[in-house]
């Protein structure tokens, strides 16, 4: 590839969605090809918003030669379903069952959660919530991988970036990074204003246990200190620049917040749920999930440390402070 064709251009688009998080950043990256990196929301808001944002760039929707999904959340790909089928889709395999909304692995999402919510110890009134568990992926695509990328990869016409598999925040996450401008194009990895809540996905299909998504994602930010990233393009908020020091602050929250939590079980034993409700008092009732996937995560830390012990003779577990 000569030099000209090396020039390249990264152009942001935000879309809105109608989540709590607010909107949502997509990436051009323009060399001799034109690269999407993420595709919003499935709304008609959003796909009028993309055009138009387009349009500015002098490009529609045709003038895209590929696109990367740095993860499977509706909120990165639900746009997919209004892009000619003709464009490859390029993104890691465990997005693949969640983008096509494989029935085989969908069918079980109820059954494990409400497993989960036994072992938890969440009380009976909450189990309504189950009913609605995949309501979100109405704002998701229909449509699955071309090809499945991973650590490593490189794809045509990105000749400078390099895919690296950064699970946590979805066992599926992928960030790419441009090691000529150390550039990272970080999807919800590495966000300015919050630290990305490790949501717990059941196993799938050939799998009999969820991945340690807590574990997974505090090994991703390690993974991504040894990089000399300089500036990240993140999936939501401002553009980050501090990046070491802001990579050493969320490992830091980490530790507090399991701190909290160890704290806790040294006065008495708990269940995961109570434990939840310590954490979140005044929102664990209207965001569950939400905040029982962090919970989860900040038990999963402990007992990787062996900072506490799972007393699983009978539902619902308990968790109580010590080492084995």
């Amino acid at each position: 590839m000569n030099d000209v064709s090396c020039k390249q251009e990264i152009k942001q688009i935000t879309i809105p969605t109608p989540f709590a998080v607010g909107d949502v950043h997509t990436y051009l990256i323009i060399t001799d090809k034109v690269t999407l990196v993420d595709a919003g929301v499935k709304t008609m808001e959003a796909w009028e918003i993309f055009q138009r944002e387009l349009s500015s760039h002098g490009l529609k929707v045709l003038d895209i030669d590929q696109v990367v999904v740095t993860h499977h959340h509706p909120d990165h790909v639900g746009l997919l379903d209004y892009f000619p089928s003709n464009i490859p889709v390029f993104g890691h395999k465990r997005a693949h069952p969640w983008m096509t909304q494989d029935h085989r692995y969908f069918s079980t999402h109820e059954a494990y959660y409400k497993e989960m919510f036994e072992r938890m110890g969440v009380e009976q009134r909450f189990y309504s919530v189950l009913d609605a568990i995949d309501k979100p992926l109405r704002f998701a695509c229909h449509r699955g991988l071309t090809s499945f990328v991973g650590e490593g990869d490189r794809l045509d016409g990105l000749a400078n970036w390099q895919i690296i598999e950064t699970p946590g925040h979805a066992s599926s996450h992928l960030v790419l990074f441009d090691e000529k401008s150390r550039t990272l194009i970080g999807g919800d990895l590495i966000l300015a204003d919050i630290s990305p809540n490790p949501l717990v996905e059941p196993p799938y299909v050939d799998e009999t246990e969820r991945k340690k998504a807590m574990l997974e994602y505090i090994h991703s930010i390690e993974k991504m200190r040894r990089l000399p990233i300089q500036r990240v393009l993140p999936g939501h908020g401002d553009m980050v620049e501090n990046v070491p020091e802001l990579l050493e602050t969320r490992l830091k929250q980490q530790d507090k917040r399991a701190n909290k939590v160890l704290k806790f079980l040294q006065d008495q034993p708990a269940t995961a749920y109570e434990i939840c409700q310590y954490l979140f008092k005044s929102v664990y009732e209207k965001q569950l999930l939400l905040t029982l996937s962090e919970t989860i995560g900040q038990v999963d830390y402990l007992l990787d440390k062996g900072l506490i012990i799972e007393d699983a003779s009978s539902k619902p577990f308990t968790y109580l402070a010590g080492g084995k």
